[in-house]
């Protein structure tokens, strides 16, 4: 009985979830959403990135390599300023909780909270359609809007920084 109101309640709060955004396939594993960052900003994924690479870090505040990575995240939001790189930081928080994480490890970008559906629709799938991916968890946007690479763990930001400026170059 415990288990069936368990999975009851795990298919209802993820359907809930999914009514918060509005996906859309396009290219190659992307996912386009519309969702309402911190300061009450109001971003489109795709619309709002045309030819723009963009990079999504989902995060929590019980992470220790989440917390870790983001200075490193800070230096290489600073690095491509005024290039076209997007950097937006989610997390599937309420404003509340990641109000008190961010007074004391600021994001120098955009976090958007509640995102526990985007998470859904981006993180990949094992053969038995369980989730796959660890926190932090980074999904690099092409400019085309494609997918262009999924990773999680601290110690992936260099290859991010490197994939970043490979699409920079490749125009």
């Amino acid at each position: 009985m415990r288990l069936l109101f368990s999975a009851t309640f795990c298919l209802l709060l993820s359907l809930s979830v999914f009514g918060q955004y509005n996906f859309k396939q396009s290219g190659v594993g992307a996912v386009d959403f519309t969702a309402t960052d911190m300061s009450g900003r109001s971003h489109h994924l795709l619309a709002d990135n045309k030819g723009k690479i963009v990079l999504l870090t989902f995060w929590s505040s019980r992470c220790p390599a989440c917390k870790s990575v983001i200075p490193k995240l800070n230096n290489m939001s600073k690095k491509y300023a005024g290039q076209n790189v997007v950097f937006l930081g989610l997390t599937a928080e309420n404003e509340t909780s990641a109000s008190a994480f961010l007074r004391k490890n600021p994001f120098d970008f955009s976090v958007i909270p509640n995102s526990f559906g985007i998470l859904l629709q981006l993180a990949e799938k094992d053969s038995n359609g369980n989730l796959n991916f660890g926190y932090p968890a980074y999904f690099l946007i092409n400019q085309q809007g494609e997918v262009e690479m999924r990773a999680s763990g601290s110690g992936k930001t260099g290859k991010i920084d490197e994939r970043i400026g490979a699409l920079l170059n490749s125009r």
